[in-house]
């Protein structure tokens, strides 16, 4: 199913459609403000190893982040921030930027890499913010990424479509995605290294 929600004011009913299909376990595919992702509910073990296996991800390293609302989130899934990285994350989001931060106990382990931590990204997106906001907490994200074409990621939702109808519930149409991934900044160490450049500026 293919669902087509306007950035600039995502419709409410539409909205709570597609926060339904996550809480029942469902898989979507979504607009950021950088490449379109690939996610479901964090709680839910059974959907999160079913996009673990449309990505063909296995092991410990698979690169999977969250998506928040807003900052507000933070302390519930990550550890104690300086002041230093907060004001950073606080002047950068929301924006096209994945803070690699130290994962608590309540991050599911199946997010945890060998060294506990978890990234998080709150998307300069009206459609995925109003999701998890509606969802009530955040959802998984990964990248939906085309290894067989000459492009790296698509940016066409009605292409995305056609690839991944039968592997996901729905697929959310905001118009055409960008082919740059986002700026990945780890904070784990206490200052912000940058661990691959993308979307956002430094």
């Amino acid at each position: 199913m293919i669902i087509r929600i306007y950035p600039e004011n995502p419709n409410a009913k539409q909205i709570r459609q597609v926060v339904d299909c996550l809480r029942s376990g469902g898989i979507i595919i979504y607009p950021t403000d950088t490449i379109y992702g690939i996610g479901c509910d964090i709680f839910n073990p059974k959907a999160v190893e079913k996009v673990k296996q449309i990505k063909g991800l296995k092991g410990d390293n698979q690169n999977l982040s969250f998506i928040c609302h807003d900052l507000s989130h933070l302390s519930d899934f990550a550890m104690p921030l300086s002041n230093s990285i907060f004001k950073t994350m606080r002047a950068l989001l929301p924006g096209p930027y994945t803070f690699i931060l130290e994962a608590n106990n309540n991050v599911p382990k199946i997010f945890k890499s060998k060294k506990k931590t978890v990234g998080i990204r709150v998307p300069d997106n009206n459609i995925i913010l109003e999701i998890v906001k509606e969802l009530g907490n955040p959802i998984m994200s990964t990248s939906v990424r085309d290894l067989d074409d000459v492009e790296e990621y698509t940016t066409d939702p009605e292409l995305i479509h056609e690839k991944f109808e039968n592997l996901v519930d729905i697929v959310v149409d905001g118009g055409f995605g960008d082919n740059v991934a986002s700026t990945i900044l780890d904070c784990t160490s206490g200052e912000i290294e940058v661990i691959r450049y993308g979307k956002g500026k430094i």
